[in-house]
């Protein structure tokens, strides 16, 4: 009698077992199971280090810029509001009246009254004294605050013009109770440039005088 084996499994021998492949295997098997290496996160960190120093180097760099350029507008607008000051002062200059006093015009400062606005938006004569103080110009207004006018001054000259025309006469000095000159040029060093040292540069300012007394 034949029997029919077809559909029977074999008799497993003793200490065999029966193992069942796994679908994810193939997949497991070309797959790098491996962690990052202590060198890998090292590398990462120092990167990540240099990344976070060089935008802190950049935002430094900006904000330095934006306060040096700050700095550097402020200073212009207090130079160009010290040239209108003046410029104003000099127009509104009141001499030759007994209670205005007369014009005292010295080599390295001068004195005289003008008129000028108050608080409440009215014109009052005030006494005013131009000379240096320290390293600064400073206009001393009597009644008042005194007015910085430039920083970083090392030395200042006036000059007085007696004529005007092309061949113009400036004076050293003009001190008249009656009259003033017809200009004043007004000569600024600045600190580490002395007035007569050779190639430093001076600041000159014209400044006239509305009327002459």
């Amino acid at each position: 009698m034949v029997r029919d084996i077809r559909g029977l499994k074999p008799r497993l021998g003793a200490g065999a077992f029966l193992r069942t492949p796994s679908r994810a295997e193939p997949a497991l098997q070309g797959r790098d199971r491996r962690g990052f290496t202590l060198i890998e996160v090292l590398v990462a960190l120092a990167i990540g280090a240099l990344v976070v120093l060089l935008a802190h180097q950049l935002f430094a760099t900006v904000v330095n810029r934006g306060r040096t350029l700050l700095a550097a507008r402020q200073s212009l607008d207090r130079t160009m509001n010290a040239r209108r000051w003046l410029a104003a002062t000099f127009l509104s200059l009141d001499v030759g009246m007994e209670s205005a006093g007369g014009f005292d015009g010295r080599v390295d400062r001068m004195a005289f009254a003008a008129w000028q606005r108050t608080a409440d938006g009215w014109f009052e004569r005030r006494r005013i004294t131009l000379a240096r103080e320290g390293d600064r110009l400073v206009a001393a207004v009597t009644p008042g605050a005194p007015v910085a006018l430039m920083d970083d001054v090392d030395d200042v000259a006036f000059d007085y013009l007696l004529e005007p025309g092309a061949e113009a006469r400036w004076v050293r000095e003009w001190v008249s109770p009656v009259s003033a000159p017809i200009a004043v040029r007004l000569r600024v060093a600045r600190t580490g440039c002395g007035m007569g040292d050779a190639g430093c540069g001076v600041d000159t300012l014209l400044l006239l005088i509305k009327e002459r007394g």
